[in-house]
């Protein structure tokens, strides 16, 4: 680095459960992109669940204990970055409320917090990306994570990023903020009403004549990709940050080979 360049920022990434253990492509295309921007990447070892599922379960001593071990795994970098809306939702909205009331935990909670940022956020935002230089040759269409949408207003910041890829065109999906049936443990306690909010999303996937489908959270990219493999589609599901980072010659979700 020349010897007057700023200090490049050294970012914690919180690679989040769902990735880790079903996509770990998402990952690796996130310290691409944040590499590529500038960044010091840091994955921190300790990290584990950021607690939403006990939080949205109502169990807050679990989702309490897990804020915990994730404020600790986290600190000391400048920033923490997700590929996911809901995971760094919980950080950021709801990790100072759940802490609010331990003296030991609520300012770090809360300074943790400020520094915390859904990836694709991140960088059009705060490092002020405007352009990624990756190719993708093909018609995608984008849903909007609830939790990314309503509690981060992550809606115009993958398009932007997205328009800089060579190539690529983009079909807007119909109802693009409305749930696709995921909603963490939702899904599993009310299957049936999920299936039948996923069947919707499907269909109107299918309408936009697009071949792939992006979106910024695994747990729904893996709700829609399930449903459209159910039903025959060929459209293949995937991570923006895979397109984002130009990794998306793989397997798709779902498909034969994807963690191999």
């Amino acid at each position: 680095m020349p010897p007057n360049a700023p200090p490049r920022p050294r970012v914690a990434l919180f690679v989040t459960c769902l990735v880790d253990f079903f996509r770990p492509s998402v990952g690796f295309a996130a310290i691409k992109l944040l590499e590529e921007a500038g960044c010091i990447v840091v994955v921190p070892a300790a990290q584990t669940c950021c607690g939403q599922p006990a939080y949205n379960s109502g169990d807050r001593g679990d989702a309490a204990e897990l804020a915990r071990r994730t404020i600790a795994a986290c600190e000391g970098h400048d920033y923490v970055v997700a590929p996911s809306g809901s995971c760094a939702g919980m950080i950021r909205k709801h990790y100072p409320a759940l802490l609010a009331d331990d003296p030991d935990w609520s300012g770090r909670a809360a300074a943790l917090a400020a520094r915390t940022h859904e990836l694709t956020s991140f960088l059009a935002d705060v490092l002020g990306v405007a352009a990624v230089g990756a190719r993708f040759a093909g018609t995608v269409t984008y849903h909007d994570s609830c939790a990314g949408l309503r509690e981060l207003g992550i809606r115009a910041q993958p398009r932007r990023l997205l328009a800089g890829v060579a190539g690529l065109s983009l079909a807007e999906l119909p109802d693009a903020d409305i749930c696709c049936g995921f909603g963490g443990t939702f899904c599993v306690k009310y299957p049936e009403i999920s299936n039948a909010i996923v069947a919707e999303k499907a269909a109107k996937v299918a309408a936009t004549g697009a071949g792939t489908l992006l979106a910024g959270d695994l747990g729904c990219l893996m709700n829609m990709a399930g449903k459209l493999q159910r039903e025959g589609s060929a459209v293949k599901v995937r991570h923006v940050a895979e397109v984002l980072a130009g990794m998306a010659d793989g397997p798709a979700i779902g498909e034969p080979g994807e963690t191999e």
